[in-house]
């Protein structure tokens, strides 16, 4: 008689969920260079199995110690990851349509609507930059929190206006470098760093600007703006996905459905 692995459900559950967590994993980690140290890894991992099941004392005893040691070093390598991939869950799943009573009833989040009157003014500022090539780069904030965010950069607190985001952006002044941040008709902070993530999709003509949106818009349900300083073009980038804007009607229409994708 022939002995067979018992498999339950709870078996095919955990195996599915664990490649799950890999794919994510490995998804995150594509294209960059933390994905071949990842590779590396793994195969230490696997030549302990196969050195451990040889009953290979010695070696196995060195290969464990090693990776004893390595969880600690994990943790630290893959720090920008661990917060990426966390980021990821909370933002895509949690802030989805099919969430809504969890993210907007029991943790009390809402996803605060742009009025007309705000969303005239950031297109017509953004026309106005891309006029004179004056770059610029506004976040428009969701669910997620992006106290990450604006605490790197300068709180502002004032009424969305096109003359404000103006002259924040205009290349002589303090808070033009860095990124503007918009809560609903607020504009949040000013001159925030973005993290700005390894992603070999994006075209090699695009500059800071436009990879830290790519990012921020990766790693939330935020959306961003971009205005080119060298051509002066307009983008509008939301999940990662970035599109060139050929009119103010267009952005205004973006920037207004973006506000209605979570509803």
């Amino acid at each position: 008689m022939f002995d067979f692995i018992n498999i339950s459900v709870i078996d095919i559950i955990d195996i599915t969920l664990v490649g799950l967590l890999i794919y994510q994993m490995v998804r995150i980690m594509r294209g960059t260079s933390v994905f071949n140290i990842f590779t590396g890894i793994l195969l230490i991992y696997l030549m302990w199995i196969v050195v451990k099941a040889l009953n290979m004392k010695l070696l196995s005893s060195i290969l464990g110690q090693i990776l004893g040691v390595g969880v600690v070093a994990l943790i630290v390598i893959f720090q920008p990851e661990i917060r990426r991939f966390l980021l990821h869950l909370g933002s895509r799943y949690l802030s989805s349509s099919r969430n809504n009573f969890f993210t907007r009833v029991l943790l009390g989040k809402s996803d605060k609507e742009m009025q007309a009157t705000s969303l005239d003014e950031v297109a017509q500022a953004c026309r106005r930059m891309g006029e004179t090539r004056t770059g610029a780069l506004i976040v428009l904030q969701h669910n997620s929190s992006l106290e990450f965010v604006t605490e790197t950069g300068d709180r502002i607190d004032a009424a969305v206006n096109r003359r404000l985001i103006e002259n924040i952006f205009y290349k002589n002044t303090p808070l033009h470098d860095g990124a503007m941040v918009i809560n609903g008709d607020r504009i949040v902070a000013a001159r925030c760093t973005l993290p700005i993530v390894d992603n070999p999709n994006i075209p090699p003509q695009y500059g800071m600007r436009h990879r830290a949106a790519v990012s921020i818009t990766q790693d939330t349900d935020a959306d961003a703006v971009v205005v080119s300083e060298e051509t002066g073009n307009i983008s509008f980038v939301s999940g990662g996905e970035m599109k060139t804007i050929t009119s103010i009607s267009e952005l205004k229409l973006s920037i207004e459905n973006s506000y209605r994708k979570d509803n």
